[in-house]
């Protein structure tokens, strides 16, 4: 079996580390010959990351699909964007303060100085925007956004697009105006051959339409010779959307989105509760049926 996991809000804890409980669990499901991956939208290094600090050798679906890769850092597949194709998006996007934005590369993640700057003034209360009331959780959320990898900053962009041996494979925006991120979503939905998902509700991805947690587990599977009818996923959010479509067996989080928790066979313990590892011992024992539609939520 193939039991593939999203990172933020399933396997990582809010501290953003995986907890004994869930390393465990995996090494269980590895020791009886099962595949366990990780499926995230982070740069495979930071992925890799996370795994090496618990402990942990899996193969790895990153940027949402984007890449795919195995523990002896064998590449199964590469799907960047269009690199010309999206460069004035991106340009758009420079230009306003209000959209802090990064590029993932093959071997990188970018952010322009100042929309960093901008970001750490709205956590910590700079800018009058942002109400008293919202002002934790915009700290929770920068907080997050800022763990999620180790950038490199540069003054613009446009020392990392105009490089010609640069290879962009995800864009990641974030703000906190719907109004802007839904006319940003927009903007790259009409660039032929791009996909657009989100991770959470301040923020968007751009890849390449072929480039899905969906298309990249399968991509995993073929490698590894496992019918898609043995692959079972678990995740929390939206972009997690095309690995439940894949997916024979699918496990949301308790603190899923409620599109994944309508599309899911069984709904396991939050993040928080060691999640993954309650999902895993449900696989492992052999219990997975589907539920009908009126207890799954």
């Amino acid at each position: 079996m193939l039991i593939a996991l999203d990172m933020d809000g399933t396997l990582l804890n809010e501290d953003g580390m995986i907890s004994p409980g869930n390393r465990d669990a995996i090494r269980r499901a590895q020791s009886l010959g099962h595949i366990v991956a990780i499926a995230t939208g982070r740069s495979f290094m930071d992925a890799e990351k996370q795994l090496r600090l618990a402990e942990l050798e899996c193969p790895v679906v990153s940027m949402n699909g984007a890449g795919v890769t195995l523990p002896d850092l064998t590449r199964v597949s590469s799907t960047p964007l269009e690199k010309e194709t999206i460069i004035p998006f991106l340009r758009w996007m420079s230009e306003l303060p209000e959209l802090y934005y990064e590029v993932y590369t093959g071997d990188n993640v970018y952010v322009e100085l100042n929309k960093r700057v901008r970001l750490e003034k709205l956590a910590a209360g700079q800018q009058a925007e942002v109400p008293e009331e919202l002002r934790w959780l915009i700290r929770a959320l920068v907080d997050q956004q800022f763990r999620q990898a180790a950038v490199t900053y540069v003054e613009s962009m446009e020392e990392v697009w105009s490089k010609p041996e640069t290879v962009i494979y995800k864009t990641l925006a974030f703000s906190l105006s719907p109004e802007l991120l839904k006319e940003a979503a927009g903007r790259f939905a009409g660039v032929p051959g791009v996909i657009v998902t989100a991770s959470h509700e301040n923020n968007i991805e751009v890849n390449h339409e072929l480039a899905t947690k969906g298309e990249g587990i399968k991509k995993l599977a073929a490698h590894y010779g496992i019918p898609m009818e043995e692959v079972a996923v678990m995740g929390d959010s939206y972009n997690d959307v095309p690995m439940f479509e894949a997916a024979s067996y699918r496990i949301a989080m308790a603190n899923a989105a409620d599109v994944l928790k309508d599309m899911s066979d069984f709904i396991t313990l939050s993040n928080q509760e060691d999640g993954v590892a309650a999902g895993i011992e449900h696989l492992l024992n052999g219990t997975r049926q589907p539920k009908s539609r009126s207890e799954q939520r």
